[in-house]
């Protein structure tokens, strides 16, 4: 892992095939904002493979636009729909392909990892979670949409674990 002397920009990613939720986290002297986040909303009537592009293709565009350096996407832990999982692992595999193609650095974090680095409790609840994000970065509100919630949530938690990894280092 490279240490950044100045900032560093991380996109945090929640996937999903209806709704990605990404957040650009940058932080700066030990201090982190958040910049923009947002849903990639996808249509239900589209075929996957439509979907898929678009999801790649808007991600594209948030990467261009702000220039992220290293990205910390959700690993998948668990589900219940055997369909709605083989999806949202396609539109993980898209996301993590356009990621390398545009040279921005992937880690990958289970939900146990995010809620442990954000609360310091791997079990805690999705509002706990959202509280936290909000105080950590002095948002006014918490975000609407859970996905971009659980994106901030991914951003922060690689932040965090990189700084533990430079300090065993």
């Amino acid at each position: 892992m490279i240490p950044y002397k100045k900032t560093l920009r991380v996109l945090g990613i929640d996937p999903g095939t209806a709704t990605t939720g990404w957040a650009i986290i940058e932080e700066n002297k030990k201090q982190s904002k958040a910049i923009a986040y947002g849903t990639i909303a996808t249509d239900k009537n589209k075929s996957d493979e439509k979907r898929i592009l678009e999801i790649s293709q808007d991600l594209d565009r948030i990467i261009k636009k702000y220039s992220p350096q290293e990205a910390a996407i959700e690993k998948l832990f668990f589900f219940k729909n055997q369909k709605t999982v083989i999806e949202v692992c396609q539109a993980r595999g898209a996301i993590i392909l356009t990621l390398i193609q545009k040279n921005v650095k992937v880690f990958s974090y289970t939900p146990l990892q995010v809620k442990q680095a954000i609360t310091g409790y791997g079990r805690a609840e999705k509002k706990q979670m959202q509280f936290m994000a909000k105080n950590i970065l002095g948002l006014k509100n918490i975000p609407r949409v859970d996905d971009t919630a659980d994106a901030i949530a991914v951003a922060l938690c690689h932040l965090n674990s990189r700084k533990l990894i430079n300090l065993v280092k």
